[in-house]
């Protein structure tokens, strides 16, 4: 082999060097909270970061309507002095509860699906931690709309990408000069 084809491989592994590094730097904060939250929400019911669900304590009976369910868990957070607005109802039919949930805080109001009766209100962390790891905390605290996730995701996206592209040519690069090397 010629040595313009090893020069060429040679300068082609330290450009792939130093973009690697001028990209990994910038990102690497973005790399390590991406990690931290996903092990976190992998974990999420082990390390007790949603309120367990509950049962109901009535044997039979009829479903209360899901109106009604909000208007508990609205109740409720108007007692607690927080903001009311429900964001969605999760039903656990196994379980005979609802889990109530607003737009603007992490909470939820556990609610017997038969009874009415509030069974739990707490913090729901993984809430948090999942809009910290896809970038749209900073959409929930500013605007409401997804641009800053879309931007965050994508920007991330792209950059591990090349990371995965430009490592694999670092690792290949040295190897196949090598062998270029004992061919000449």
């Amino acid at each position: 082999m010629s040595d313009a084809t090893i020069q060429s491989k040679v300068k082609a592994l330290r450009w792939y060097r130093r973009v690697h590094k001028w990209i990994g730097i910038p990102l690497l904060l973005f790399f390590l909270l991406i990690g931290i939250t996903s092990i976190l929400l992998a974990w999420k019911k082990k390390a007790e970061l949603l309120p367990p669900t509950l049962s109901t304590k009535v044997e039979q009976g009829t479903w209360i309507l899901p109106s009604e369910m909000v208007k508990i868990g609205e109740e409720e957070m108007k007692k607690l002095g927080r903001d009311s607005e429900v964001d969605r109802i999760d039903i656990r039919p196994d379980k005979g509860t609802a889990k109530v949930t607003f737009k603007t805080h992490f909470t939820e109001v556990q609610v017997d699906g038969f009874s009415g009766e509030v069974l739990s209100i707490g913090t729901r962390h993984s809430d948090w931690i999942e809009k910290v790891h896809d970038g749209s905390i900073i959409d929930y605290y500013t605007t409401g709309d997804e641009g800053a996730k879309l931007t965050y995701s994508t920007l991330i996206s792209i950059g591990l990408i090349f990371l995965a592209i430009s490592g694999f040519y670092m690792w290949y690069y040295p190897k196949a000069v090598r062998k270029l090397k004992t061919k000449s």
